[in-house]
């Protein structure tokens, strides 16, 4: 049973900068090609991915929001998935979540396409 467990948000000043990790366990040795990802929802609007990392070769993708600001990485050994935020803006305010799945994914990255999920965490920038 794939578990997930995010940790790291918090309140911060625009500008200012937050590390998001996920925590993933019940998946074994974690061999397979998994795909990790990070969504935010804000209230009223729709999940929206935000970045994602392949186990495979590493290889990462992001949104237009969050390309050049923030970074998706990954440590295999203690199966961790970490969000750098930086350069934060009231605009990225919303609950983030943590998701996998085991397999490629579609780009745009679509929630339904992750079958794991943490329980969020909450972002708030003023």
């Amino acid at each position: 049973h794939v578990q997930l467990v995010e940790s790291g948000g918090g309140s911060v000043q625009a500008g200012g900068s937050l590390t998001l990790s996920c925590s993933v366990s019940g998946n074994g040795d974690g061999s397979g090609y998994w795909c990790s990802a990070w969504f935010r929802q804000a209230p009223g609007q729709e999940r929206e991915g935000v970045a994602a990392i392949y186990s495979g070769d590493g290889s990462a993708i992001y949104s237009d929001s969050a390309t050049g600001r923030f970074t998706i990485s990954q440590d295999t050994a203690s199966k961790t998935v970490v969000l750098q935020l930086n350069s934060l803006k009231p605009d990225d305010t919303a609950m983030y979540y943590c998701a996998a799945t085991l397999g490629g994914s579609r780009w745009p990255l679509q929630a339904a396409d992750f079958g794991y999920w943490g329980q969020g965490t909450q972002v708030t920038v003023s």
